[in-house]
């Protein structure tokens, strides 16, 4: 018995001796060298050329759904990318004056002609060509910055002839009215095209807008902007804007014969007697659609509120909404030498460094501050070293509809600063009248 366990012994020393090798010179298998992959074990039972050829397979990358779907189709962030200008569209040049105020100047460019501004002079051909969010100088050398107007720019900018509905009006309106995609809307009173031009984009390609005015000239100022801004936009973009809104010229309490083959989603009113057109229209007005009407003064609410009640009109007031609108002016500190004033520096920022470590943190500051140039967000130590403290107040200037807005906008234009004193004190207060929004349910 002792013998036999000697014999043990020795072979297993052996064995640990040659590193993992058996005395005959065959290498020991472990368990995890033995085991095969499902993929091996059937390319031992299959004839060579089809081992070799399932092998090819193998090796092969795979390639997920989306990548062979990018590689089959044209990469479509390519046509995504912004394009130049181009001869026909419009440009928004932006220029930076006095007292915080910022110029816009609204233009179609065109080879050869030029556009004025009281910084200079500057060439349609210098703009056409290049990609919008560049700043050009004019020959003034005054800085320009060249982009597409937004569709609330090109409104408050166009040609007007009637006092157009400030975009934060129309919100609110569609807000209230919940227009969507594919919707018939009626809308009395054209005007300048403002209200158009942003129901064209609420109903989109499937949905259709019905505009009447009574007046010529309004009638057609309303299709010559709407027409522009298309032509613009089809210049500028890949996609076309919906040619989707009828101009009728023709005054809406004659135009009961047309309403009995039209249902409508919402109608929108939009004139001086919103009363003489309920009675024409709320038979096509779907059952539960909302009929939006846009005054200036609360007193033509109360006289819209009686007509509706002594006509027992099917009407039910749902909301009357005073929209306003607050623009804020936040800017940094200045002292009187018109230096932006520096941050207060702490009893920790000041005690004294070695001269080899405040070199090292400069030279750190510098990289961040190079590579977070055209961020706000940052550092602690950062914000210790370049915050400058702010102010915040409203702006002089606060945009708000009323009957008599055109004239202080007339006066806006000819004065250069954020306020004129000589302004009288009525105009003032007419400028600050905000805009009353109803909305009425057709209801049984």
């Amino acid at each position: 018995m002792r013998a036999w366990r000697e014999l043990r012994r020795a072979a297993s020393s052996t064995v640990s001796s040659s590193d993992g090798v058996f005395p005959g010179g065959r290498p020991r298998r472990r368990v995890w060298e033995t085991s095969l992959s499902p993929l091996e074990r059937v390319r031992r039972l299959l004839p060579p050329e089809e081992a070799e050829a399932i092998g090819r397979c193998a090796a092969a990358p795979q390639t997920s759904p989306e990548e062979e779907k990018e590689a089959a189709a044209p990469h479509e962030a390519a046509g995504a990318r912004p394009s130049p200008f181009r001869s026909g569209e419009l440009a928004l040049a932006e220029m930076r004056r006095k007292y915080n105020m910022t110029l816009k100047l609204l233009c179609r460019l065109a080879e050869g002609s030029v556009l004025t501004s009281p910084g200079g002079l500057l060439p349609h051909r210098d703009i056409i060509g290049q990609l919008p969010g560049q700043i050009l100088r004019t020959s003034g050398r005054a800085r320009l910055l060249l982009r597409r107007p937004s569709l609330e720019e090109y409104v408050l900018l166009m040609p007007r002839g009637p006092t157009i509905a400030y975009p934060k009006d129309i919100s609110a309106m569609l807000m209230m009215m919940d227009i969507h995609p594919g919707d018939t809307v009626l809308e009395t009173g054209s005007g300048s095209g403002a209200m158009s031009l942003f129901l064209s984009r609420a109903v989109g390609p499937k949905g259709r807008v019905i505009s009447y005015e009574i007046r010529d000239d309004h009638h057609s100022l309303a299709k010559k902007n709407y027409r522009r801004w298309r032509a613009s936009w089809e210049i500028g973009h890949l996609e076309e804007w919906p040619d989707n809104v009828d101009f009728i010229l023709k005054d809406i309490s004659t135009a009961a014969a047309d309403m009995k083959s039209i249902t409508l989603d919402a109608i929108v009113l939009d004139m001086l007697n919103p009363q003489s057109a309920l009675p024409v229209l709320h038979p096509s007005l779907k059952q539960g659609g909302v009929c939006a009407v846009y005054l200036a003064n609360i007193t033509q609410v109360t006289d819209l509120l009686d007509r509706i009640r002594t006509c027992k009109l099917p009407f039910l007031c749902e909301k009357i909404i005073e929209v306003t609108y607050r623009n804020w002016l936040v800017l940094p500190a200045k002292i009187k030498n018109g230096k932006s004033s520096q941050m207060v520096e702490t009893q920790e920022n000041t005690e004294e460094r070695p001269q080899k470590e405040y070199e090292e943190i400069l030279i750190q500051d510098q990289v961040v501050l190079k590579e977070s140039e055209y961020h706000e967000s940052l550092s602690d130590d950062a914000e210790t070293y370049c915050s400058v403290p702010y102010v915040a107040r409203p702006s002089y200037w606060q945009d708000a509809h009323s009957g008599s807005d055109s004239l202080s906008e007339k006066r806006k234009k000819r004065s250069t600063k954020i306020m004129d004193q000589s302004l009288p004190f009525e105009m003032h207060v007419k400028q600050l009248l905000p805009s009353l929004a109803t909305t009425w349910r057709l209801s049984v």
